[in-house]
């Protein structure tokens, strides 16, 4: 069952996927692909798929490759954070589910939510095996953007209620906001990537009250570049008591598109966040 580098996108079905990488995703080592999913544990299938080592309640080592000192485990489950390599992990494996452990550093955060690197989940099979109603709110003068985003999810098999950025998507709501930053920064969840990465695990940010320049960070969260006009970035993040939101912004109009258009699979897999100039796609943190 070992499927070497490649993660095979089986929207609708019920095939479990777990796939290890590093340094952020951008080293992909194994994944493997269960066709029935068995009734066990995450911890369980990482056992039974890979040399594991444990000390105390966490996992500090996964097929050979072990966390040093200012590095981590970290485990998504259809892209949503659920645990810092510990070993206590009664969430049972449920169909569909795409899990990702990435060994990588935990200087700048131990805090990273949610990522955009399992697309399309959390939107197919949801959240601890809970399917949530999806609602995409728009800025009026991004509709461009906003179409492409309503496409992408359709591609996906994904309907998603359209509604005007700032109505309010709810608790029990997956929501994506369509938007540049100078309108998103008004919106609770955006102050989350506002102060990047110790709040909301994206390391990148926008400058200045109206968001010109998007800054891509490093993994120590220090600034390495910054992007001006026409730069997008679709990132995603939450807190402990809501369902994850998706952000798909950019510095001005020509950004969100930029951004719009990053939303396939290909293009955001085993990606924290991704920012986007032209045709450019960055995986932030930079190296």
């Amino acid at each position: 069952m070992l499927a070497g580098c490649g993660l095979v996108h089986d929207n609708g079905t019920n095939a479990v996927s777990m796939t290890l990488t590093r340094d952020f995703g951008a080293h992909r080592i194994a994944t493997i692909t269960e066709v029935h999913a068995r009734s066990e544990t995450l911890l369980a299938l990482l056992r039974r798929s890979f040399p594991v080592e444990v000390a105390g309640n966490t996992v500090i080592s996964i097929d050979g490759m072990s966390a040093k000192p200012g590095t981590s485990w970290f485990l998504f489950v259809n892209g949503s954070a659920s645990g810092i390599g510990t070993s206590r992990l009664p969430t049972r494996v449920r169909p569909g589910e795409k899990i990702w452990w990435d060994l990588h550093d935990d200087t700048a955060t131990r805090n990273v939510p949610a990522v955009v690197g399992s697309f399309p989940e959390p939107f197919i099979h949801g959240i601890a095996g809970k399917r949530l109603p999806v609602a995409l709110e728009c800025a009026p003068d991004v509709t461009a953007a906003c179409d492409q985003v309503s496409i992408a999810l359709a591609r996906v098999g994904v309907p998603a209620a359209r509604q005007l950025l700032g109505t309010g998507s709810g608790t029990a709501t997956l929501g994506i906001e369509v938007a540049t930053w100078r309108d998103l920064q008004r919106e609770i969840g955006a102050l989350l990537i506002a102060h990047a990465p110790s709040t909301g695990g994206v390391y990148a940010r926008f400058a200045g009250g109206e968001g010109r320049a998007l800054e891509l960070l490093d993994a120590h969260g220090r600034l390495v570049r910054r992007l001006g006009g026409d730069a997008g970035l679709v990132a995603a993040t939450g807190n402990s008591k809501t369902a994850p939101t998706w952000f798909v912004t950019g510095n001005d109009a020509a950004g969100v598109s930029a951004a719009a258009s990053a939303m396939t699979p290909t293009r955001l897999a085993f990606h924290l966040a991704v920012a986007v100039q032209g045709t450019r796609d960055l995986p932030v943190p930079l190296p």
